[in-house]
């Protein structure tokens, strides 16, 4: 269980990434594209990335939802940045386990994550099963987008 004052750091992180997106915007030259839909709230996202050779150099996001939907798309952007595709699809397996209370494997200690770290605020969300599909939307249109499957928008459900 977070602690009184740790749940309101959690809090403010995800208000203030709601409030304030990180790397809002259209991305025309992107190399990678895909579309997401939350039927259950209405969220939608499109995600824009951009590769330079092997490395993400830029992810963008649209697109309008809750709170959490654009807490989780923004922070998303944040922690893909330098990214290789592999690690971007580590990042999102790991982050989905963190949201779900799934039990990290002993690998995955093995494995440093640092951008982890800053998805943490987002872990509450596990105590609201509801909300879950909110804040893993951005991560399922990750995984569309870096494995080409943008013809249809991806689905919470």
């Amino acid at each position: 269980m977070l602690n009184d004052e740790l749940r309101e750091l959690y809090q403010d992180v995800i208000l203030d990434h709601q409030r304030c997106p990180r790397n809002f915007g259209a991305l025309p030259d992107a190399t990678h594209r895909a579309e997401g839909f939350n039927p259950l709230c209405g969220d939608r996202i499109l995600l824009s990335l951009e590769f330079d050779g092997e490395r993400i150099r830029r992810v963008m996001f649209t697109g309008a939802g809750c709170a959490i939907s654009t807490a989780s798309a923004s922070l998303l952007t944040d922690a893909l940045v330098g990214n290789t595709l592999e690690e971007a699809q580590e990042l999102s397996r790991r982050f989905r386990a963190l949201v779900t209370g799934q039990t990290p494997s002993p690998t995955d200690s093995a494995k440093d994550l640092p951008a982890l770290d800053k998805l943490r605020p987002l872990a509450g969300v596990r105590q609201f099963p509801v909300r879950v599909k909110c804040a893993t939307l951005p991560w399922h249109t990750l995984e569309s987008a870096i494995n080409g499957q943008a013809e249809a928008p991806v689905s919470t459900e």
